[in-house]
């Protein structure tokens, strides 16, 4: 059997003193795993990192096997942000988080796309904090999880929008939220039309997204939030306001 498809790379493992396993979101595959023979050679190790854009080319004999990939770079993201710290740490973060989320040779093409999208913000755009949250967002979606953002859960309203149920992924307006408030997660302005977003707003995006990915696909797994995306949220946002006592 053989396929080609352009993907990007979600992880890669040591296999003996030459080779890898390559884990890569396909477009039309899904994620998918193979083997690359000498991918730890130094023509081929700067291609194979986490967040790299390849074309690629599987082969194996029977389609349930693990197979062989050929690999082409497309565009080499990682090495285009080595020099920039944090949006470093969100490529290892989506990477880490799409490896932990996604079942295995499932295609989803709009996440593909999405995910393209925000290697295209992390590049080249100041605002691509908001576009890592509208990812995550995306992801919960595509796996059959999205956020009802649009209208208040209690009253039908689409003005001042709050506050988000941790049970039902269901927005909530200030005031008929209020007498829950501490019970309820903020719904950062950004995400309902308020304009740009500040270091809180995009902090408070994260631990949203996060408590339902965490939720709903992480949990019934057993898998905890991976550690790179643990490690953008502590970069990227102050930690969340506690009233005194």
């Amino acid at each position: 059997m053989e396929w080609r498809d352009e993907g990007v790379v979600l992880e890669v493992r040591h296999l003996g003193e030459r080779d890898l396993r390559l884990t890569a979101l396909t477009f039309e595959h899904g994620r998918h795993a193979g083997l690359v023979i000498a991918g730890r050679s130094r023509k081929r190790a700067p291609l194979l990192q986490p967040g790299n854009r390849l074309d690629l080319v599987w082969r194996a004999r029977l389609e349930s096997q693990l197979g062989h990939f050929t690999v082409e770079p497309r565009r080499l993201y990682a090495a285009t942000l080595v020099h920039d710290p944090l949006r470093l740490q969100a490529l290892a973060a989506v990477t880490a988080l799409l490896e932990a989320s996604l079942p295995e040779r499932e295609p989803h093409p709009a996440l593909y796309a999405g995910l393209l999208t925000l290697l295209g913000r992390l590049a080249a755009d100041q605002a691509w904090p908001e576009a890592y949250v509208r990812f995550e967002l995306l992801l919960l979606a595509e796996l059959g999880f999205a956020l009802e953002l649009d209208r208040c859960a209690l009253t039908g309203a689409s003005e001042s929008l709050a506050w988000v149920s941790p049970r039902t992924g269901r927005a909530v307006s200030a005031q008929a939220g209020a007498p829950w408030a501490a019970r309820l997660l903020p719904l950062p302005a950004f995400l309902v039309g308020g304009g740009p977003a500040d270091a809180e707003q995009i902090a408070q995006g994260l631990r949203l997204a996060g408590h339902f990915i965490a939720r709903h696909i992480l949990a019934p797994v057993d898998r905890p939030m991976p550690a790179a995306r643990e490690r953008l949220l502590a970069l990227l946002g102050p930690a969340p306001r506690t009233e005194p006592a």
